[in-house]
């Protein structure tokens, strides 16, 4: 795959620098697992080890791993974090998503 799967924003990192530092880990796996009201769910783990197979995607210190079967689901995606009166959360842009949930972390494609 030569297109990086997923792009992280200034916002992002800065929000997974920060729960690493907090919680011990050292890295933030973002991974598409089956399920959810549109199909698929975005999973968010932290994690203190890489698998050997694992996209590193990293920026200003924060590293982000994305797994094998996962890649081609966040293809040109873009991980943000917004912090807004209804709440706080990651988000994923997702180019190849045809349809999402209302809460933004189920999609299909």
């Amino acid at each position: 795959m030569s297109e990086i799967p997923l792009t992280l924003s200034e916002n992002a990192a800065r929000q997974i620098n920060t729960i690493l530092a907090s919680q011990g880990a050292q890295y933030l796996r973002v991974s598409v697992v089956g399920g959810g009201c549109s199909g698929f769910s975005y999973k968010f783990d932290l994690e203190t080890a890489r698998a050997e197979d694992d996209l590193a995607i990293e920026r200003d210190g924060a590293t982000v791993l994305v797994d094998p079967m996962s890649m081609d689901f966040l293809a040109g995606s873009e991980l943000d974090y917004a912090d807004e009166l209804i709440g706080a959360a990651f988000r994923i842009t997702n180019p190849n998503a045809t349809a999402a949930c209302g809460c933004g972390t189920s999609f299909s494609i």
